[in-house]
């Protein structure tokens, strides 16, 4: 697990002075060891520079360090991740003549694609970002892994003149492409500020900085030195919709232990997060089950009585036999290291900071590697819309014979009844979003999107009065996220394509980018066996029936992954990982966010109508229903990351 960074243009000072910033933005990542690469200029003096900074956890030693260049000098590869099935590579590669000196897997990785190219992306199993220079075709292969654990940010040059000093940039963190300071004036991307209002994080390719776009998941694309996509593949998707429904649990078993067993390769100390839930129970399970030392496992508990999962997981971590670690986190303890967990923050994003926390404990008893329990509710719908959404369809559905306008009309009745704040700014959950959802019933993304939603559409558009009109994505998506999500659930069923759109928006968008760049902040490697493309492949090739039923229970994740447990230990109502933020924002912590929220300058400059915002944070602090904290935390920590960063929408 590491940083990397890289421009693609001339080898003047200025660029090598520049990757050398962006080297030093990503230190966090990667503390353990740095390096440099610059090609051999060609006739105009353009070439690569790549930057890597060195997290250690496979191979130790100096033969691991990157970037690292083949024995005949032709490929350098910077890479950020762990190759999963290496081993095994390794071992093909050795039939076929090759020898490795590192017992890690960057040089099994280097030599698999320099043989291989984009075609050989594909064969690797795990999470990754890379860049890999050609010198004797001089392009840059880069990819990034199928389920977009890792990140990859890439900055076109807007300047297409001969003279340009640079064509690309390209980075492990948005910040690292800004510390570069070759972007003349950075401002914010007015579409992802209404994608961040409507989400609570910016929906891929986009990012919050114009002109900066992330790789989408499961693509390799080849550059050549004048930043040309000379070629671009998608080299992972999900089974077709029409591939037969011939799965079976056996197979589903054997590719979550697997997961699990691989996801244990390290070379330095690893820790499981675990919060008392079936999935991070599981995946603590199936690793004591797997590992042949003794397994460490960390909960963070609170003193908030409804929000302290500690018992639980103590219980828990007992049955399974695992060396526990309790961590008591008070409110103090928030407030203390808060400017920390939100400087760690790559892109403006209302969640993340539980994952900062429990990632700082594990990493101060002296951990560099954690598995972590998430993906679990998206594979096998843990989650209120695989019961919520379908339902809401079905009667749509049974009330056709009443004109559209008809059931929209019905629907805001229901809402109007239902909403009991008469502030200006009413309820902001579902019921108030009820006519929108009943107006879209026949579309399951757009439906989805309401749904999770932070504000019901006209609050939406009132928060955003001083951003273009044009610049207003439908629902909180750009156009070329829509268009794959939508081709990519045609012909399914409800059940299973609400599956795609958990695993793509609410992990792929949302927490995988919180959780690596929250652990990342404090140096911690995360794993996630259950996000992983050969265990998701094996799941989505089983029948509804056997993968969802009964609805809620995850019951198949439940008998593969908690053999040899008490079922009682998980009869309780589900309960996500969660921090007590409304009580302390109403505390300490509200009079830290109310000089942000209450200033004009401030929301003008991120593109947020003033008023509203204030509006909104006086209506919260005086208890209006269905408002909840995550709505004024979401905002504050847009105006905070502007002003931060001294970026604007002008």
């Amino acid at each position: 697990m590491c940083g990397i960074a890289g421009i693609i243009g001339r080898l003047s000072e200025r660029n090598r002075r520049a990757v050398r910033s962006m080297s030093s933005a990503l230190a966090h990542r990667g503390p353990d060891g740095e390096g440099f690469f610059e090609s051999t200029p060609d006739h105009r003096g353009n070439g690569v520079l790549f930057a890597h900074r060195r997290l250690s956890i496979l191979d130790l030693s100096d033969s691991a360090s990157q970037p690292m260049t083949d024995a005949g000098g032709r490929h350098t590869i910077t890479y950020n991740g762990e190759i999963y099935n290496y081993v095994e590579l390794r071992n093909r590669l050795r039939a076929e003549g090759q020898t490795c000196g590192s017992s890690g897997d960057t040089e099994v990785m280097l030599r698999l694609l320099s043989r291989g190219g984009a075609k050989s992306v594909g064969d690797l199993r795990g999470m990754f970002a890379f860049a890999l220079w050609d010198d004797a075709r001089a392009e840059v292969l880069i990819a990034r892994d199928p389920m977009g654990i890792k990140p990859l940010y890439i900055c076109r040059n807007p300047d297409t003149s001969a003279e340009r000093e640079w064509s690309v940039l390209f980075a492990s963190e948005v910040r690292t492409i800004l510390a570069s300071g070759l972007l003349q004036t950075p401002r914010l991307n007015p579409t992802a500020v209404a994608s961040f209002v409507w989400n609570g994080f910016v929906a891929g390719p986009d990012t919050i900085i114009d002109g900066i776009h992330s790789l989408p998941p499961g693509h390799a694309a080849v550059l050549d030195l004048d930043g040309n996509e000379k070629s671009r593949e998608r080299f992972w998707h999900y089974p077709p919709a029409n591939a037969p429904k011939d799965g079976d649990v056996a197979s589903v078993r054997q590719a979550l232990h697997e997961s699990v067993e691989k996801h244990l390769a390290s070379d330095v100390p690893l820790g499981i997060f675990l919060s008392g839930g079936i999935d991070s129970s599981a995946v603590a399970n199936m690793a004591a089950r797997a590992s042949q030392s003794e397994v460490v496992t960390f909960t963070l508990a609170f003193e908030e009585q409804e929000y302290d999962e500690g018992p639980f997981a103590r219980e828990i971590a007992k049955a399974i036999g695992t060396r526990h670690r309790e961590v008591r986190f008070t409110e103090q303890d928030f407030l203390s290291s808060l400017d920390r967990a939100l400087e760690s923050i790559d892109q403006p994003t209302f969640d993340g900071l539980n994952s900062f926390y429990i990632s700082q404990a594990v990493r101060e008893d002296g951990i560099k590697v954690a598995l972590v329990g998430s993906g679990g509710d998206e594979l096998f719908g843990g989650y209120k819309s695989f019961r919520d959404l379908p339902r809401l369809q079905a009667i749509a559905q049974r009330l056709v014979w009443l004109p559209k306008e008809g059931r929209i009309a019905m629907a805001r009745a229901i809402a109007h009844l239902a909403d009991r704040s008469r502030d200006g700014v009413g309820t902001q959950v579902r019921w108030a979003k009820l006519p929108s959802m009943v107006a879209e019933a026949d579309d399951l993304l757009q439906l989805y999107q309401l749904a999770y939603a932070l504000f019901v559409p006209d609050f939406h558009r009132r928060l955003l009065n001083d951003v273009p009109d044009a610049a207003r994505v439908a629902s909180g998506l750009p156009s070329p996220l829509r268009r794959d999500l939508q081709d990519e659930i045609a012909g399914r069923s409800p059940l299973a394509a609400l599956g795609i759109l958990e695993q793509r928006l609410f992990l792929g968008e949302r927490l995988l980018r919180d959780i690596d760049v929250a652990s990342m902040g404090v140096s911690l490697e995360t794993r996630l066996p259950l996000v992983d493309s050969v265990v998701t492949e094996a799941v989505t090739r089983l029948p509804d029936s056997v993968r969802y039923a009964p609805l809620g229970r995850k019951q198949l994740l439940r008998d593969v992954g908690l053999e040899g447990l008490s079922p009682a230990l998980f009869e309780r109502p589900k309960r996500g990982f969660q921090m007590p933020f409304d009580r302390w924002i109403r505390q300490r912590l509200g009079a830290e966010m109310d000089g942000v929220m209450r200033d004009p300058q401030v929301c003008k400059a991120a593109g947020l109508d003033a008023g509203t915002v204030d509006l909104l944070w006086s209506s919260y602090l005086k208890g209006s229903k269905g408002l909840y904290w995550s709505r004024v935390w979401a905002i504050y920590v847009l105006l905070r990351w502007c002003d931060r960063h001294a970026v604007s929408v002008q």
